[in-house]
């Protein structure tokens, strides 16, 4: 990036750490952020896949909610249960639009809400402006929305993350996936979620801006762990089947088009004790049981070839017929063959399936494969 490219974007607390590691910088979510270190996107996707890496994923927004009716209110905008989240327990979330699209994709914990504490939302950093105003429009009136762009957030994914991260943060290895807890670093204040984006076991970390620096330095002078850039974090979250927002879904895509019915808990289905009530419920619910066929649903790809296909090569049929289009490719890293995610009619979405990627003119032939590519290798307990 040039000088002036650089000036005109927003900088994360671990800007000056990425430049001291010799990182490349690309603009990103409005940000400079770094693409891939001087190991190159390859060994930084194998390292964390073996050890574990660290990204900085500063640049996404951090939002909490306040008051005995912040349960409540946020149940009304996704169609996940919140009123039952156990303390300490995250879910992945939804936002959706009054007829059923994905406004954003999110991940919210209840950090003892009942006790005083709040839900905390972290949500994708092109978003979190939009989804803020969203979220104080729909619910404001009903409890405390607070921004907390200024914080930091790193992520430390692979199977030896947990032996990283718990020379600095004793206890930590005792949480499991898909929960969190308070933690002290050098009188910091740290909250730590088992979570990620990789398919790894792994944690994200949400910390004071003054104290970023001096945390990343501290796991990085840890034997297991590296730094990765955006580059890794792309390709590891497509091998682990997971969408990236803007690509894979947007307000033009439902969540069960998308294959997110699995986010949706029964007691918010039809017949549960809380049905409906969120934006687009009737659209939703209604391609959930079936009553309302889906023109197209989200598939994974496997090509036949060594040829990279990438986003937004049209789909085909073998005969010719456009059905589709990838929306995220590239050569897998783990597999050592291109893989794609992409949306078709569900009469050509059964694994098996060849169709034909256009890649400059010339037809790719690629299966439909289940998701993920790679198995996820999350700690349950």
């Amino acid at each position: 990036m040039s000088a002036a490219t650089t000036e005109a974007l927003l900088q994360t607390p671990l800007y000056d750490l990425h430049l001291a590691l010799g990182a490349r910088m690309v603009p990103f979510a409005g940000y400079a952020m770094p693409v891939q270190y001087p190991d190159g996107l390859l060994r930084e996707h194998q390292h964390t896949r073996q050890a574990a890496g660290l990204f900085d994923v500063s640049h996404m927004g951090q939002i909490t909610l306040h008051g005995p009716e912040a349960a409540a209110a946020l149940e009304t905008l996704l169609p996940m249960d919140v009123l039952g989240l156990a303390p300490h327990r995250q879910r992945y979330g939804l936002l959706l639009t009054d007829d059923g699209g994905i406004l954003d994709d999110l991940m919210f914990v209840n950090r003892d809400l009942a006790q005083g504490g709040d839900l905390t939302l972290v949500v994708n950093g092109a978003c979190k402006h939009a989804d803020l105003a969203h979220l104080q429009a729909r619910i404001g009136q009903r409890c405390e929305v607070r921004a907390h762009f200024e914080r930091a957030l790193l992520a430390l994914q692979g199977p030896l993350a947990v032996t990283a991260l718990a020379r600095l943060l004793p206890g930590v290895q005792d949480l499991v996936f898909m929960t969190g807890g308070a933690f002290t670093w050098h009188g910091a204040s740290l909250y730590a979620t088992r979570s990620g984006y990789t398919g790894e076991d792994g944690f994200e970390i949400s910390l004071p801006a003054d104290a970023a620096i001096d945390f990343a330095r501290a796991l990085l002078a840890q034997p297991e762990v590296h730094p990765v850039g955006l580059g890794a974090r792309n390709s590891l979250r497509l091998e682990a089947g997971l969408c990236l927002y803007g690509q894979d879904i947007d307000t033009h895509t439902t969540p069960i088009e998308a294959g997110l019915a699995w986010a949706i808990q029964k007691v918010r289905r039809r017949g549960g004790a809380r049905e409906g009530g969120f934006p687009g419920a009737e659209r939703v619910l209604a391609q959930l049981d079936g009553s309302l066929p889906l023109s197209r649903v989200r598939v994974g790809l496997r090509a036949q070839q060594r040829v990279p296909v990438r986003e937004p090569a049209p789909l085909h049929t073998p005969a010719g017929l456009p059905v589709g289009q990838v929306t995220s490719g590239l050569l897998s890293p783990t597999l050592d063959v291109p893989i794609a995610m992409g949306y078709v009619p569900p009469e050509h979405a059964s694994p098996g399936t060849v169709l034909h990627a256009i890649v400059r003119g010339k037809p790719v032939p690629m299966e439909v494969v289940p998701l993920p590519f790679v198995a996820p290798r999350y700690h349950r307990g």
